[in-house]
């Protein structure tokens, strides 16, 4: 059974840093990435990485944003610098196959979900 497990999320004042951490269990993928919603807006890709390392971002997060695995290819992270107002959210992790891409269609295993808030 495959299971997605996000933690890290919270609350900071702009300008503050977060770290996300997901670990995927019961497969391997060759795709993981990060998404966001916030409350009354559709979700949002933030950032992809795949199975070689490959990563792309959204242009919202890209300079502030990075996602890397971690020792094993089914843990990724998402760094979170200089967060702004705009970044709040709820942060899902997801999972597939390539090609990476951020459409959220691509991806059939999610997370449950970090919050993530950032206050002025």
């Amino acid at each position: 059974q495959v299971q997605l497990v996000e933690s890290g999320g919270g609350s900071v004042q702009s300008g503050g840093s977060l770290r996300l951490s997901c670990e995927a269990s019961g497969d391997d993928f060759t795709c993981m990435a990060w998404f966001r919603q916030a409350p009354g807006k559709s979700r949002e890709g933030v950032a992809a990485i795949d199975s070689d390392g490959s990563t792309a971002y959204s242009n919202s997060v890209k300079g502030r944003f990075t996602v890397s695995q971690g020792s094993t290819k089914n843990t990724v992270y998402l760094q979170m610098n200089n967060l702004k107002p705009d970044d709040t959210a709820m942060y899902y992790c997801a999972a597939g196959s390539l090609p990476c891409t951020m459409v959220s269609g691509q991806y059939p295993y999610w997370g449950q979900g970090t919050q993530v808030t950032v206050s002025p």
